[in-house]
């Protein structure tokens, strides 16, 4: 066989071995120096084509290179590409700034100069306080403090920054490396832990993960913006099965012009899902009207949905229209309708049946063609049952009904909810917050809601404008969410408590009698006892109860 040949194929080989070394994630490796000697020579890297020598010295991959096994009876082809690693790892670094925190003037400025050198944007100081102020101010991600500095030590200056900004990765230093101290250090929210002198290698390494860790973040965050936008059905926020039934049922009502109610508890967004079927619907161009009839008597309602003319009463200075002839041709919500009163129940059934109105103090009669929207908090079927609404008028109303579940009844929404209304009050207070720290996502889901959609959306608004750093912590929540969270944890720790064998089985068989009122029998039965035994506890409860009586006599 040729030698020629065989030192080309041979050649071939070991370059299809070098080009899956870069498959597998040993780019990094490849690129340095001393290895790209030792490939020259394994290679033999005068033979390689000019092509393959610049794209392995530039590591640029603008193009698939082709290497000809030549001479052969079939041309065979190899594409490599060459892979852009460290490029893009230049370019995370650049997004995450640091901040070099000693009492050494010296140490600042080496580290800051190797961290440079390797694409981090980095700032030191020798003052706590100016390290504190910008963190404060988020000018950056991340703090490589010394653990020993006069003033401060790095454990408080862990904590405050913490409380600055919960978001903060905090790197200690120390010469005096012990395991209890590291320790000590992670569990306060260090994100690692270094002894001098500092190991740039590790720091480094450190680095590249919190860069891999803060890009991912930032990548998660957007599929989480366009999950939202996705998520979003005409300005209501909702992904658990009920909300999918609501959305799913408006959808098949809203194409047919034809009166519906709308029942949930208060702030579920009953008039979001007015608006909805509004959009929706035939009529989608024309005017929405909205009326709240808990917020007016029954003098002041009429005038606001029939109009009224100048002199029917006092005050009608002139002659206005009412919300059904503004809406003529459109839709007219009733936000709280089983508020009103018997008459002007009555008045309302006459609309909906005959499609007229009349002004107040005026006997003209007035075709009308609108869409009825009503919404109620209240069980309307007890509420006819106990004669405080009409029965016509509700069936009338209920032929199409829509129930709006409240946010105890879909928990899973709360993550999501929680997410838009940080983006859009983020938006309206000129703060690019990130979210929220996994100790305020924990209140939040602990709490019961009983203001629904309505009262979180209150509570995040209100964090929004305390909050000071890229994340809302449980200092920036209410203080009645604050309250309940230092109660929770109290009454956990209070659930348990050392006591004698003999007074926890007195107080279950009480709380097991207590169950079953008073029957004897029966508390033996669930206790699995005889009778006999469950009469022997009974007295020697009885006992020491009936001896502090008499002390105390």
């Amino acid at each position: 066989m040729n030698p020629e040949l065989t030192r080309r194929c041979r050649i071939g080989t070991r370059l299809v071995g070098m080009v899956r070394a870069f498959a597998v994630g040993r780019t990094r490796r490849l690129c340095r120096a001393p290895a790209q000697v030792a490939v020259k020579r394994r290679i033999g890297w005068n033979y390689l084509p000019r092509e393959i020598r610049t794209a392995l010295q530039t590591k640029i991959a603008t193009s698939p290179i082709v290497v000809p096994l030549w001479p052969l009876p079939c041309l065979c082809v190899l594409t490599m590409s060459v892979l852009q690693e460290r490029p893009l790892l230049e370019l995370s670094r650049k997004n995450l700034s640091i901040c070099i925190l000693d009492d050494e003037a010296d140490l600042v400025e080496l580290t800051s100069r190797r961290l440079e050198q390797a694409g981090f944007p980095v700032s030191g100081t020798t003052s706590t306080q100016e390290a504190l102020q910008k963190v404060r101010s988020g000018s950056c991600r991340v703090v490589v403090a010394d653990l020993k500095m006069p003033g401060m030590d790095g454990l408080a200056f862990l904590e405050k920054a913490l409380q600055c900004d919960p978001g903060m990765y905090v790197i200690l230093v120390t010469g005096f490396y012990a395991v209890d101290t590291a320790i000590e250090a992670i569990k306060h929210g260090a994100y690692d832990y270094l002894c001098k002198p500092i190991d740039y290698t590790r720091l480094l390494k450190t680095l590249d993960d919190l860069t891999d860790s803060f890009t991912r973040g930032l990548q998660i965050r957007d599929l989480e913006d366009k999950l939202l936008d996705n998520l979003l059905f005409h300005g209501i926020v909702g992904r658990s099965p009920a909300m999918l039934e609501v959305f799913d049922l408006a959808k098949k009502i809203a194409r047919h012009y034809t009166n519906a109610l709308i029942t949930g508890p208060t702030g579920s967004g009953k008039e979001l899902v007015a608006h909805a079927l509004h959009q929706m619907s035939p009529v989608s161009q024309e005017r929405f009207a909205v009326c709240n009839c808990s917020a007016l008597v029954d003098t002041l309602l009429e005038s606001q949905l029939f109009g009224h003319v100048r002199g029917s009463f006092t005050g009608a200075t002139e002659t206005r229209p009412g919300l059904f002839e503004y809406a003529n041709g459109g839709t007219v919500f009733l936000d709280e309708i089983g508020e009103t009163s018997l008459q002007m129940q009555a008045k309302l059934l006459r609309v909906i049946q005959n499609r007229e109105i009349q002004r107040v103090g005026s006997p003209e009669v007035k075709k009308v063609e609108v869409r009825l929207i009503a919404a109620t908090n209240r069980d309307l079927r007890a509420e006819v049952l106990a004669g405080r609404f009409r029965e016509d008028l509700f069936y009338r109303l209920s032929s199409i009904e829509l129930r709006v579940p409240g946010l105890a009844e879909r928990p899973g929404d709360i993550p999501i909810l929680v997410q838009h209304f940080v983006k859009k009050y983020g938006e309206t207070y000129g703060k690019p917050f990130q979210g929220l720290t996994r100790r305020a996502h924990i209140v939040l889901l602990q709490h019961d809601w009983p203001g629904n959609v309505r009262e979180l959306e209150n509570v995040i608004a209100s964090a929004a404008i305390t909050a000071n750093s890229d994340f809302i912590d449980v200092g920036d929540l209410p203080e009645h969410l604050q309250r309940s969270r230092r109660h929770t944890s109290s009454s956990a720790a209070a659930v348990w408590s050392p006591l004698p064998l003999d007074e926890v089985r007195s107080v279950h068989i009480q709380r097991v009698l207590e169950m079953c009122n008073g029957n004897r029998v029966r508390t033996a039965q669930v206790l699995g006892i005889g009778r006999t035994s469950l009469y022997r506890f009974l007295k020697r409860s009885d006992k020491p109860a009936s001896v502090a009586v008499r002390r105390s006599a």
